[in-house]
């Protein structure tokens, strides 16, 4: 029987990174993934870029709130909590691991290149996918 993981991505609003990944966990994981996201200071809605961005591939980001993180910790312990790269703002949670990816927040792009920044976000999440599979993730 396959474990389930649980993972959690965070950036400052959720409102655009970790939102799509935890989108393109949620598409890509099946039924083995537990894919949560949050904020360390949550806008409170998900920006419409990213709802745009994810309906050309099919989903629809904007059924996703806004969260904070007080309010996801109600599901740790996390296998893996990932960060975009907001360095002290993201707080501690408990997981087995920690990836900080340095992702650019897209929020005040143009399409063409919100869009690459989404794009390159779901080949993280396969990245990261592929290596739990394995049970480690790798540094990305």
């Amino acid at each position: 029987m396959v474990k389930i993981k649980k993972i959690l991505f965070v950036c400052i609003e959720n409102s655009n990174r970790s939102q799509m990944c935890e989108a393109f966990a949620k598409i890509l994981g099946d039924n083995n993934i537990e894919a949560f996201s949050a904020g360390s200071k949550p806008s409170g809605i998900v920006n419409l870029k990213a709802i745009a961005a994810m309906r050309e591939l099919g989903y629809d980001l904007s059924v996703h709130d806004s969260k904070s993180l007080d309010e996801v910790k109600v599901f740790a312990p996390f296998d893996v909590v990932i960060t975009m790269g907001c360095g002290d703002a993201c707080p501690w949670m408990p997981a087995n691991y920690f990836i900080d990816w340095q992702i650019p927040d897209p929020k005040s792009m143009e399409p063409k290149q919100f869009n690459e920044v989404r794009d390159y976000i779901a080949d993280q999440v396969k990245k990261l996918l592929k290596d739990l599979e394995h049970k480690m993730p790798s540094h990305y």
